[in-house]
């Protein structure tokens, strides 16, 4: 096991999302790496927590990363959050994406939490992926 491409891979999900046309016409610029300082926007997409389990063989290093991506959104109901929630998911599942080491070998969606928060004035959909990786370094 080798968590070494790690940072390669967020990096790649962050660069496939902020890339992303459907996504970006939803939320504009708001994709960040982590909540945003301050007053946050009104809609954002975030990368949140990952979990990686060793899945090597026996030629090479492997993982399999399990990563969150989170919508907010301050909207009275669930509609605007979903729509942007199947955009990121739209972009991600079975996206080839390039990474410094290694390579992506599959990448899905395993699933979603729908939520209230901030004593009920925001949404966050909190989606839950699954990549394999392999390490050709």
């Amino acid at each position: 096991m080798s968590y070494a491409m790690a940072a390669g891979l967020q990096a790649a999900v962050y660069q496939r999302l902020v890339q992303d046309a459907a996504l970006s016409a939803l939320v504009g610029g708001a994709i960040h790496d982590a909540v945003p300082p301050g007053r946050v926007p009104p809609l954002y997409v975030t990368l949140g927590p990952e979990e990686v389990r060793a899945r090597g063989d026996g030629s090479a290093g492997g993982a399999w990363h399990r990563f969150t991506v989170s919508v907010v959104c301050e909207s009275a109901g669930f509609q605007q959050a979903k729509a942007v929630a199947g955009a990121v998911s739209d972009a991600l599942v079975n996206a080839e994406l390039s990474l410094t080491r290694g390579r992506v070998t599959s990448l899905n969606f395993l699933r979603a939490r729908a939520r209230r928060e901030t004593g009920g004035q925001a949404r966050r959909i909190d989606l839950i992926f699954q990549a394999r990786v392999d390490d050709g370094a």
